[in-house]
């Protein structure tokens, strides 16, 4: 009965711990509210194991499925199933929950059941995201989300996290409601809200142009695409760090999940067409914003910017349209999920003692702090795409995807690996190398044993990816090879 409604119990699970802490609130104290906040999020990762643990990596046809009727006069249907590309980030979702708890244990003290009720909710809210089957459902879901996330910003976050909660929301919404607007146009032609039956549905060219750019709008700042990635960078800065956390491991990727799972395969002809206009963006995000890094004064910025070169390479991927290409695509979305989160973790760290995150004002803090420096350098060395760790895989098969495509794709794409390494290491230069920059420096204390276990258990994640990148393709392979089946097949010749 439970293997039947696994996905329901994985969705609602961290919900109702979010709720129960609310209920909680002020009753107990905060000691306890870590408790219940860090079990309800390791109760919620466990129930997902079941989901990957049962997958059959052979089938290319979504499992798990669970039905029942809704909205019955509008065939809204409350569907949940997953595929290959569905369940690598519902395990990635519920485990960055647990992180970000573990790393607010000290530094969040302001309302922290509320704090911890909004990840929890969230993160049921974003595997619901991963499951739904059902367009409505999933619009629920997606619009959902970004209430916790809105709420994170502008009640824990900077100085300015007014200005940079409300860009945010205006971006996110804005772009969802010519989301809402495709599915209304797909549910009056097919007279369902079924995503697997869009798939199959005859579309005009001209109408799969207006619907894949109603869906671009959506998804593309979400990762966020050049040029609607301006909000991205804000919201990090005034974000608290498990904010931030949250947003580079698991809100880009809704992105680019959501091209492969909706405007891609529901327009296949229009995603041909526009297909040099996606790669070119991607290249732009990947080369540019690479270059922005590069002048950031702020910490958080420098690593926003950098997320957004990164994410450059999932779209370039998934827009090559060869299983190659998309199967790096993915890798680097879950790669990119430990290494970003790892990062702003390392930021938070710092920030806790000294209250400031301009680079100007480090120097040195490896004499303070040499086991922290460790993970923080192992972290910078990923990011920059190092050998043997995830950082290099998913780009690697990324770029070479593009060297079958065109060369001149794959030689722009690799110049990533050289301001990669620029901007790595001279953000490591400045921050943690030389003599000992001030007062608040010489003061530092190296990480506790808390923070070990979290900086650690990333890096191991980042190393096995890295050296066995197998444990993803194998579960990802066939629905990769659906994937390129639907975006292939033109919908135009059907009418």
């Amino acid at each position: 009965m439970i293997a039947n409604h696994i996905l329901s119990i994985a969705i609602w699970s961290p919900i109702f711990f979010g709720i129960l802490l609310l209920i909680l609130n002020k009753k107990i104290s905060i000691r306890k509210i870590n408790y219940v906040a860090l079990f309800g999020a390791l109760v919620s990762f466990i129930v997902t194991i079941p989901i990957y643990k049962n997958f059959n990596t052979t089938l290319s046809t979504f499992q798990f499925q669970e039905f029942h009727h809704w909205i019955t006069p509008f065939n809204i249907n409350y569907h949940l199933g997953v595929d290959g590309f569905s369940v690598p980030l519902i395990l990635l979702t519920s485990f960055m929950t647990i992180m970000v708890i573990l790393i607010s244990y000290q530094s969040q003290k302001l309302k922290s059941a509320s704090y911890y009720s909004a990840f929890l909710i969230m993160s049921g809210l974003m595997i619901g995201v991963f499951c739904a089957l059902d367009s409505i459902l999933y619009y629920i879901f997606w619009e959902a989300m970004l209430i916790p996330m809105f709420l994170i910003i502008g009640i824990w976050g900077g100085p300015n996290r007014i200005y940079a909660t409300i860009k945010f929301f205006l971006y996110t919404v804005l772009g969802s409601l010519l989301m809402l607007i495709a599915f209304l146009y797909l549910y009056f032609k097919s007279g369902t809200f079924s995503i697997i039956d869009y798939y199959y549905l005859p579309i005009s060219l001209e109408a799969q142009i207006l619907i894949f750019l109603a869906f671009f709008m959506a998804f593309a700042v979400k990762i966020p695409m050049w040029p609607l990635h301006t909000w991205l960078p804000d919201a990090h800065v005034q974000a608290p760090t498990g904010g931030s956390v949250i947003l580079a491991a698991i809100m880009l990727k809704l992105g680019g999940y959501s091209f492969i799972r909706f405007a891609m395969p529901i327009s296949p002809d229009a995603t041909l067409l526009l297909k040099p206009l996606m790669i070119l963006l991607s290249l732009i995000a990947i080369v540019y914003i690479a270059l922005v890094a590069l002048i950031q004064k702020d910490m958080k910025k420098l690593i926003a910017y950098s997320s957004i070169s990164h994410m450059g390479f999932v779209t370039l991927g998934l827009f090559l349209i060869s299983p190659l290409a998309v199967e790096g695509a993915y890798i680097q979305m879950i790669s990119h999920g430990f290494i970003s989160a790892a990062m702003f973790i390392c930021v938070g760290i710092l920030y806790d003692q000294t209250h400031t995150r301009e680079i100007k004002k480090y120097g040195g803090v490896i004499n303070k702090m040499p086991l922290f420096t460790a993970f923080a350098v192992f972290f910078a060395m990923a990011n920059a795409g190092l050998p043997g760790t995830s950082g290099f895989v998913g780009e690697f098969m990324v770029i070479l995807g593009s060297m079958k495509e065109n060369f001149w794709i794959a030689f722009t794409a690799a110049t990533t690996l050289i301001l990669g390494a620029a901007y790595s290491l001279w953000l490591i230069k400045r921050v943690f190398y030389g003599d000992i920059g001030n007062a608040v420096i010489a003061k530092l204390s190296d990480i506790n044993s808390r923070e070990f276990l979290i900086l650690g258990s990333l890096a191991s994640l980042i190393i096995f990816v890295g050296v066995y990148p197998k444990i993803i393709s194998d579960i990802t392979n066939s629905s990769v090879l659906q994937f390129i089946e639907l975006v292939s097949f033109s919908k135009v010749e059907m009418l």
